[in-house]
C-alpha cells in the first residue's frame, strides 16, 4: 500500500485532493477544522475555561524543560505531542482548582512582592542588575507578555500559600515523635566477619565438560546484538561553504555600513503609575502628583521608582530600564529623553502604558566601524549566507530524489554527493551520529529495515541533515563456543565461588551455634572480624549490605544473639552478629536531630494532607474536557 502512494502521489487525483484541502482551509480556517466547532476552550474547571493557548504554553514549557534535562538524546516518544497535550492539560486543570480555593480563602499578594521577585531572578539580570530588554526579550522568546508572565507568577505565589499553609497546619503528636525517636535513635552493638568471595575463585580450573553444559543449558545467552549496514548521505552548513571574493566583502559593507553603526544610547530608568480599574482620574492625578512632588523635593529617583512604581520588572531595580538607541519605548518616551541631559528628569509622559517620569543616567555617544573592523564578520555572514541557502536547495533535492529512488546511489549522483557507509550499527547505539534517536527510529522503522526504502530526509540541525538507507540486516545469532568459552568460564566460576563462599558462612554459623567464638573462627580462617558498638541508622561505619540488613534483625531474646549471613552484590558474604539493641528517646537525641524529626513527620504528614486536599477539590469540581 505504501509503494502504492509513493507511486501516485505526484498522480492527478492526489492534486484534486490537496486542492479541495487548500480550499477547505481557505474558507473555513484551520481552527475550525483543528479545534471543532463554537466552544474555543480545550477544557473547563467550574466554570473556567482553559484555552487552547493555556495548554500551548504549557506543552512547550514541558517540552523546554526535557529537552534541557535530557539535551538531543531525548526519547522521541517523551516529546510526543499528543502524550505533552495530555499532561498539560491535567496540570492546568490541577492548577486552575487551587488557584480558585486559594481565591476562595482570599489568598493574595502585592504588587510589590511580585515586583522584588522578578527583579530577583538571575535570568533577567545583567551584571547583577534587571534588565527591562532582557526581561522582553527572555519573555518573549518563552511566549509571553509581562502581562501574562505577572498573572502566572500571581498564581504560583497564591497556590503556594495554599500549599505552605496546608503542610503547616499538621504537625507530628507527642507520642508519634517518641515512636519515630525510638526508631531513629536506636542504637544496635554487633560484630561481623567477612568472607571474601574471591577466596575460593578457581577460575583456571574449570572443566571443558562443565562449560559444554552451561553453553548447552542456555541458548539465548551470548548472543549478537541486532545490526544493520548503512549507508547514509549526510549534509552539513560547512560543506557548502565557500571562499568570499573580496569585491562582494566590499559591496557588502557598502550596504549594510549603517547596521554596524554604533548608535547614540541612553540609559534611562522611570517610574509608571499605572491607573486602576476602580480608580478615580482625582486619585489617580493625586498619585502622579505624588511622585512628581517627591523626585523634584530631592528624594533618591531609584527609591521612589522602588516605592511607588507600578512596572514590577522595574522597581526592584530602581526604575532602571537599560539603554536605547532611541527604538526601544515608545514615541513620546523617546522623544521625551532625546531632550533630556544626564541625571535630568522629565515631566510626565503618557503612553498606552500609563504615566512615566523618566530619568536619563548615563549617555553614551555612537561611533562608526571601519571595513577592517568588520571584515571577519561580513565574511562569515556571505559565507553561511550562502552556504545555507544552498544547503537548503540541495535539501529539497534530496527529499524528492530520495524518496523516489530505490537507494541512495541516484539522488549522490544527481547532486554530486557521496554516499558514506557504516557497517554494524545496533539497536540501541549509545554513541556516535547512529545514536541519536531520530536516527534509530527512522533507521529501525518497518518503512526502512524492512521495505527498504530510504529514509525521509532527517534534520538533525539547521545546519545538519541526513538521509539514511538500510543495506542489510542483521539479526541476532548465537555467538560460536569458542568466542565466548573464556566468559562462560568466568562465570562458573563466580557461581562457584560464591557458592563457596556461602556454604563457608553456613560451617561457621553452625560452630558458632556449637559453641566456638567469632573471634577464634576469625583466627583460625584467617578472617577480618570487626565490631561496632552503638551503631545508629544514620551513623555507622558498617558496610552497606551489613548496615540495610543490621537494623531489620530481630531483637537478640536474653543473652542470646542473633546470627544471619548477608550476601554482598560482589558476591562477598559477610557473617552478622547481633548481640544488643538499645531503644533511642526524644530526650536523648539532640535538639538539631529534634527538631529534624519534627520537620520530617511534619513533612511527610503535610504532603499527605496537601493529596488529600488536591483530591477532593477534584472529587467537589465540575470538571470537562472536550
Amino acid at each position: 500500500m505504501l509503494q502504492n502512494i509513493r507511486s501516485n502521489i505526484q498522480g492527478t487525483l492526489a492534486k484534486i485532493i490537496i486542492g479541495l484541502i487548500v480550499v477547505s482551509f481557505a474558507l473555513f480556517g484551520i481552527e475550525s477544522i483543528l479545534l471543532g466547532g463554537g466552544n474555543s476552550g480545550v477544557a473547563e474547571v467550574n466554570g473556567e475555561t482553559i484555552t487552547p493557548y493555556d495548554v500551548q504554553q504549557t506543552v512547550n514549557l514541558q517540552r523546554r524543560q526535557l529537552l534541557a534535562m535530557l539535551g538531543d538524546e531525548a526519547d522521541p516518544s517523551l516529546l510526543d505531542e499528543d502524550r505533552l497535550t495530555a499532561q498539560a492539560i491535567e496540570t492546568l486543570i490541577q492548577r486552575q482548582l487551587l488557584v480558585q480555593a486559594a481565591g476562595e480563602l482570599g489568598l493574595t499578594t502585592s504588587e510589590q512582592a511580585i515586583g522584588a521577585l522578578v527583579g530577583g531572578m538571575e535570568q533577567f539580570q545583567v551584571g547583577g542588575q534587571f534588565n527591562q530588554d532582557l526581561f522582553r526579550s527572555v519573555l518573549a522568546t518563552a511566549g509571553f507578555t509581562p502581562a501574562l508572565f505577572k498573572e502566572s507568577l500571581r498564581e504560583d505565589l497564591v497556590t503556594n500559600q495554599l500549599r505552605v499553609g496546608l503542610a503547616a497546619s499538621d504537625f507530628a503528636t507527642p507520642a508519634e515523635l517518641e515512636v519515630q525517636a525510638r526508631i531513629a535513635g536506636e542504637k544496635r552493638d554487633l560484630r561481623y566477619l567477612a568472607i571474601p568471595m574471591d577466596r575460593f575463585d578457581d577460575s583456571g580450573t574449570v572443566e571443558d565438560a562443565a562449560i559444554e553444559a552451561w553453553y548447552a543449558d542456555n541458548p539465548d545467552t551470548f548472543m549478537t546484538p541486532e545490526t544493520v549496514d548503512v549507508s547514509y548521505l549526510e549534509l552539513t552548513l560547512e560543506d557548502f561553504e565557500e571562499p568570499v571574493s573580496e569585491q562582494a566583502l566590499r559591496e557588502e559593507f557598502e550596504l549594510t555600513r549603517d547596521t554596524f553603526q554604533v548608535p547614540t544610547e541612553a540609559r534611562v530608568a522611570h517610574i509608571l503609575l499605572i491607573q486602576g480599574d476602580d480608580e478615580s482620574d482625582e486619585a489617580y492625578a493625586a498619585r502622579v502628583a505624588g511622585a512628581e512632588e517627591a523626585v523634584a523635593a530631592g528624594e533618591d529617583f531609584a527609591a521612589v521608582a522602588g516605592r511607588l512604581s507600578d512596572d514590577i520588572g522595574s522597581a526592584a531595580g530602581g526604575g532602571d530600564l537599560g539603554y536605547t538607541a532611541g527604538d526601544t519605548f515608545p514615541d513620546a518616551m523617546e522623544a521625551a529623553i532625546t531632550g533630556l541631559a544626564v541625571g535630568e528628569i522629565s515631566p510626565p509622559v503618557e503612553t498606552e502604558a500609563g504615566t512615566h517620569l523618566i530619568k536619563v543616567l548615563d549617555r553614551r555617544e555612537g561611533k562608526a566601524v571601519t571595513f577592517d573592523e568588520v571584515r571577519g564578520q561580513l565574511a562569515q555572514r556571505l559565507r553561511e549566507g550562502a552556504a545555507r541557502d544552498e544547503l537548503l536547495r540541495v535539501v529539497e533535492e534530496l527529499r524528492d530524489l530520495a524518496f523516489n529512488a530505490e537507494d541512495l546511489a541516484f539522488p549522490a549522483d544527481e547532486l554530486g554527493l557521496a554516499v558514506e557507509t557504516e557497517s554494524g550499527v545496533s539497536r540501541g547505539a549509545s554513541d556516535g551520529l547512529f545514536a541519536d534517536p531520530r536516527v534509530q527510529s527512522a533507521l529501525f522503522s518497518e518503512e526502512v529495515l524492512v521495505e527498504r526504502h530510504n529514509s525521509p530526509v532527517l534534520e538533525l540541525s539547521p545546519e545538519r541533515f541526513l538521509v539514511v538507507h538500510a543495506d542489510s540486516h542483521h539479526l541476532p545469532e548465537r555467538q560460536p563456543l569458542a568466542a565466548v568459552r573464556d566468559q562462560i568460564a568466568a562465570r562458573i566460576a563466580t557461581e562457584r565461588a560464591r557458592a563457596a563462599a556461602l556454604a563457608e558462612g553456613e560451617r561457621l554459623l553452625a560452630a558458632l551455634a556449637a559453641g566456638e567464638t567469632l573471634d577464634s573462627l576469625a583466627n583460625a580462617g584467617d578472617y577480618e572480624w570487626q565490631v561496632e558498638l552503638g551503631a545508629t541508622r544514620a551513623a555507622n561505619a558498617l558496610p552497606g549490605p551489613v548496615g540495610r540488613r543490621a537494623f531489620t534483625l530481630p531483637r537478640p531474646e536474653g543473652e542470646a544473639p542473633v546470627r544471619e549471613l548477608v550476601g554482598a552484590p560482589a558476591g562477598d558474604v559477610y557473617l552478622v552478629e547481633l548481640t544488643r539493641v538499645t531503644p533511642g528517646s526524644l530526650e536523648t537525641l539532640p535538639p538539631q536531630r529534634q527538631a529534624q524529626l519534627r520537620r520530617s513527620i511534619a513533612g511527610e504528614y503535610g504532603s499527605v494532607l496537601i493529596g488529600a486536599f488536591e483530591s477532593a477539590l477534584r472529587a467537589d469540581a465540575d470538571i470537562e474536557v472536550y
